[in-house]
């Protein structure tokens, strides 16, 4: 027998939407690896996929890439690659039920039926199974008990890193959604189709476990090309000299290195297009066709190796940006922090690219502006889709500028409205902030921008990154995320304890050498560790700090409030103090040198 008649088996390969998908049902092996993707891979998927969804009946398709099965028991498919993808993607299915019946909107029938439903086992009884089921060990059924609806989730021990990201990632969707859709359940409705009817992927099935995991290993080893970018390069060879057909190959080479590092090469075409041309809107799907329809603006049949340059010079800045540097690589706080707000945005890259020609100080000016505005949209859960048209419509603008005073226009014509629209929304959002309801990740960059704040404000130093504030730091709950009886009965409203430990007036951020020491210790307790803190607004929880005078210190400090006790009616106040220091941290309204 022929040595390499083990891998001459049957692969079917098949192009099927997701709801062909869900009409299967799947299981993880215990073989498996655990659930990896965190929150940035989980927002960044879903990003993706509602950025080409579109409210109109004629959505195009959108590719999400290949699983690899192979049959299991009872006609259960065993998921040999793409755990991460159908995970989430069962993940978003479950999030939509339960966001339809917290707004008591109706059951969406078919919905039921992709979570859950019912086979025969080889005896020909009916059998209750779910869509996706993980068996290796580590999960803990943590996703049975999102598909049951479990209430309990933050009960729930994370003792391994796929619960916790598996946890992280539901509630990172069901915000997603609240985002989107918090009150437009018949737009969620529509969304949800889209996501069922028009997001596909390519089925590999084989015909044993070890013939799917030499696919596995040969997609995974290879990788898979662009449609749309292969086609782009044929259209620059078209219009080039035979001569030159080397050059060009040496360039797009490197351009496609360059992306293929850090970054989805289709979205930073789109985001170069919206950045150097009068375009806010256009799909992924759409940017071959662009190209083909706008040779006159682009130039690149008179001067394709030089539009291919522009396009390296772009990526490698594009890259740069990702990266919290500047265009010459040198740092850029401000792109930093936004990476700590979310790793996976990319929308404000629209305006970077249309300001990479400026000199490194109106740069970094644009960029501090960029994050505040960027945070504004965020903490108010403004659409993802109307920011990106507005900085779409804004890039013109910001290739004109040439100085400061022609920057400060722009600011004063265009972010500062656009965050005076925001306003009160943003106070709204603050003032019911709750640890519960926002990814950590994003409650450290907002605490670690206020108590960076005070500090600045006090020590006159603008130079310490917000990545000390955030490196080796704690989120420390005042009153504790697990108190002790004698806690919740010394607390003022004990039945409503476990309401007040999520607010983010409960909140401050610690040194973790000190948070250590303090956990479920009582209020009075953790005063002695507050005042050694190095945070001015940590310290101040204990303490009334003054240095005489009206000195810097003074000045800084004298909006916090010192607590003798630690009652709901003290979160309460607290929270209306960070609210209202968020204002100024965040520019809302803008009260710096443009005037407002």
């Amino acid at each position: 027998m022929d040595q390499n008649t083990q891998y001459t088996q049957t692969i079917n390969s098949d192009d099927f939407m997701l709801e062909d998908i869900f009409k299967d049902f799947y299981a993880v092996p215990n073989f498996q690896r655990e659930f990896v993707w965190e929150e940035e891979q989980v927002e960044q998927y879903i990003e993706d996929i509602y950025n080409e969804y579109s409210d109109d009946a004629s959505s195009s398709e959108y590719f999400i890439g290949s699983i690899v099965i192979c049959p299991g028991a009872n006609g259960v498919l065993d998921l040999i690659d793409g755990q991460q993808r159908m995970t989430t993607s069962y993940l978003f299915l479950c999030a939509v039920r339960d966001h339809i019946k917290e707004k008591n909107g109706k059951e969406i029938e078919t919905l039921k039926g992709q979570i859950a439903a019912t086979n025969i086992d080889e005896l020909g009884n009916d059998v209750f199974r779910y869509r996706v089921e993980l068996q290796y060990e580590d999960s803990y059924n943590v996703l049975q008990k999102i598909v049951k609806g479990s209430n309990d989730l933050s009960k729930i021990s994370l003792n391994t890193r796929s619960v916790t990201n598996i946890i992280n990632a539901y509630y990172l969707i069901r915000n997603f959604i609240n985002r989107e859709f918090e009150n437009d359940l018949a737009g969620l409705r529509h969304f949800y189709a889209y996501f069922m009817q028009h997001v596909k992927l390519v089925r590999i099935k084989t015909e044993s476990v070890a013939h799917a995991l030499k696919v596995f290993e040969t997609i995974n080893d290879r990788g898979v090309g662009l449609d749309a970018m292969d086609l782009l390069k044929n259209l620059m060879f078209m219009n080039t000299n035979r001569e030159d057909f080397d050059k060009l190959k040496d360039k797009w080479k490197a351009l496609v290195d360059i992306l293929f590092e850090k970054e989805k090469p289709l979205r930073f075409l789109r985001y170069f297009i919206f950045a150097n041309y009068k375009v806010d809107r256009l799909k992924e799907d759409q940017i071959y066709s662009w190209f083909t329809n706008n040779e006159s603006i682009c130039g690149y049949a008179d001067e394709p190796i030089e539009f291919i340059e522009n396009l390296q010079k772009a990526a490698h800045a594009y890259t740069n940006f990702i990266a919290g540097k500047n265009i010459d690589a040198t740092p850029n706080r401000y792109l930093v922090n936004i990476r700590y707000l979310s790793g996976a945005a990319r929308q404000h890259l629209i305006l970077l690219l249309a300001g990479m020609h400026l000199p490194i100080d109106l740069f970094k000016e644009l960029s501090r502006q960029l994050e505040n505005l960027f945070f504004a949209y965020i903490i108010t859960r403004e659409p993802t889709r109307e920011f990106e048209r507005n900085f779409a419509r804004w890039a013109p603008e910001v290739k004109l500028i040439s100085n400061r005073e022609g920057l400060d226009e722009f600011v004063r014509k265009n972010i500062i409205p656009a965050k005076k629209e925001l306003g009160a929304r943003f106070e709204l959002a603050l003032q019911g902030l709750r640890a519960d309801a926002i990814q950590k990740y994003r409650m450290r960059y907002i605490l670690g921008k206020i108590t960076q704040y005070v500090n600045e404000m006090a020590y006159g130093d603008t130079e310490i990154d917000l990545t000390k504030f955030l490196n080796k730091r704690d989120l420390e709950h005042i009153l504790p995320e697990t108190p002790t009886s004698t806690i919740i009965a010394d607390f003022d409203k004990p039945e409503e304890i476990y309401e007040f430990i999520q607010l983010f007036g409960n909140l401050t951020l610690l040194e973790d050498s000190i948070n250590r020491s303090i956990r479920n210790k009582t209020y009075s307790e953790k005063c002695e560790y507050f005042e050694k803190s190095q945070y001015l607004i940590t310290r101040s929880l204990a303490q009334i700090i003054h240095s005489g005078g009206n000195s810097r210190i003074d000045r800084a400090v004298k909006d916090l409030i010192t607590f003798d006790k630690w009652t709901s009616e003290s979160i309460e106040l607290r929270q209306i103090m960070l609210t209202s220091l968020a204002k100024s941290v965040w520019n809302m309204p803008e009260i710096d040198q443009y005037g407002v």
